[in-house]
C-alpha cells in the first residue's frame, strides 16, 4: 500500500491533483511570459511604443546642453574653474550616451515591430491552411 506524499499544511495531495497544479502552474507561465503581446492584436499607439526612447532623448539633449553651459562657464567664471572643467565634460559625455542610446533604440524597435507583424502574419497563414 502506498502512502500519497503529504504537502508542508500536513493534508494528503492526490494525483489528480498534482496535474491540476502542473497545468495551472503552466498556464501561470504562458500568461506571464514577455510575447503575450505577440498574441494580443491590439493596436498601441506611437506614444506607447516610443516614449521611452524618446525620454530617453529628451534628457540626454537636456544633460548635454547644461555640459555645455557648465563647460563654457569654465571658459568664462575665474572663481571655482577647476570644478567647472572636471565637471563639464563629464556632464557632455553622460548627456550624447543618453542622445545616442536613444536615438539608436527606435530602428531597434521599428524593426522589432516589423518583426511581428511578420509574425503575426505568418500565424495566420499557417492557421489558414492547417486548421482545414
Amino acid at each position: 500500500m502506498e502512502i500519497p506524499p503529504k504537502s508542508p499544511d500536513g493534508s494528503e495531495k492526490s494525483p489528480q491533483s498534482k496535474e491540476l497544479l502542473t497545468s495551472n502552474t503552466a498556464s501561470t507561465l504562458c500568461i506571464s511570459s514577455r510575447s503575450e503581446s505577440v498574441w494580443t492584436s491590439t493596436s498601441r499607439s506611437k506614444w506607447d511604443i516610443y516614449h521611452k526612447p524618446v525620454i530617453v532623448m529628451s534628457v540626454g539633449a537636456a544633460v548635454f546642453l547644461f555640459g555645455i553651459v557648465i563647460t563654457s562657464l569654465s571658459c568664462i567664471q575665474i572663481k571655482n574653474k577647476n570644478v567647472y572643467k572636471m565637471c563639464g565634460p563629464a556632464f557632455l559625455s553622460l548627456g550624447l550616451m543618453l542622445l545616442v542610446c536613444g536615438l539608436v533604440w527606435i530602428p531597434i524597435i521599428r524593426k522589432k515591430q516589423k518583426q511581428r507583424q511578420k509574425s503575426q502574419f505568418l500565424q495566420s497563414l499557417k492557421s489558414f491552411f492547417f486548421n482545414r
